[in-house]
């Protein structure tokens, strides 16, 4: 997951900051990717598939890390910005209270 400059959904729907991409390579000449674009609570506001294929299918296969130009190939389709690696929240942790 990748974070992403926020973009506002219209009528309140909220704000995806957030970016997953999970490709199916066919390993042959095209990746369906399935896209998410997330709140920063994890809701997804917008989803769907997207193909790549043809000239950029063969950048893919050719490139140094194929799960960073699935990203950056969806950002770019999709009109987001990457602006980093997501990390998720750690939550806090509660120490016990000893009662005597």
């Amino acid at each position: 997951m990748k974070n992403i400059q926020p973009v506002v959904f219209p009528l309140n729907l909220g704000t995806a900051t957030i970016l997953n991409c999970v490709g199916s390579d066919n390993f042959s000449t095209s990746v369906t990717i399935y896209y998410q674009l997330l709140s920063a609570e994890n809701q997804t506001l917008q989803s769907g598939n997207l193909s790549l294929s043809g000239a950029d299918y063969e950048a893919y296969n050719s490139s140094a890390d194929g799960n960073q130009y699935i990203y950056e190939w969806s950002a770019t389709q999709l009109g987001v910005t990457i602006i980093g690696d997501y990390v998720p929240p750690v939550p806090e942790v509660v120490e016990p209270i000893n009662s005597i």
